[in-house]
């Protein structure tokens, strides 16, 4: 009977040892997926990251950037409004001497309308 309980602790022992290994190899695939997963991570940032900064790149190369758009506009804006002013001050006298000419020079009519 000594002999059948001790080989009956052997196996719980045995058991409990195989228990033991596979509760271990389960923490270890864990911290591998965990591990892996983290690694996985870190380059699908590292790519996103490249990515983001060839697009800029390539935004800043073939689009210029919003720096060089606003100076442009502003530098547009600047010569249309040059001309502007050129054209008011060639045409300024021209302009009010026809205006006098209209004002000063009446000429009585009868409207159309008028009945006599």
């Amino acid at each position: 009977m000594a002999t059948q309980t001790q080989g009956i602790q052997q196996l719980l022992a045995a058991e409990k040892k195989a228990a033991d290994k596979v509760a271990e190899a389960r923490k270890r695939k864990a911290r591998r997926l965990k591990q892996a997963k983290e690694e996985a991570q870190a380059e699908i940032e590292k790519y996103r990251e490249e990515r983001e900064k060839a697009f800029k790149e390539y935004e800043s190369h073939h689009l210029g950037s919003r720096d060089n758009i606003a100076s442009k506009i502003d530098i547009e804006t600047r010569k249309r409004i040059e001309a502007m002013n050129q054209r008011v001050d060639t045409s300024r006298e021209q302009v009010i001497q026809n205006l006098l000419n209209i004002v000063n020079t009446v000429e009585p009519r009868l409207h159309k309308n008028y009945r006599g």
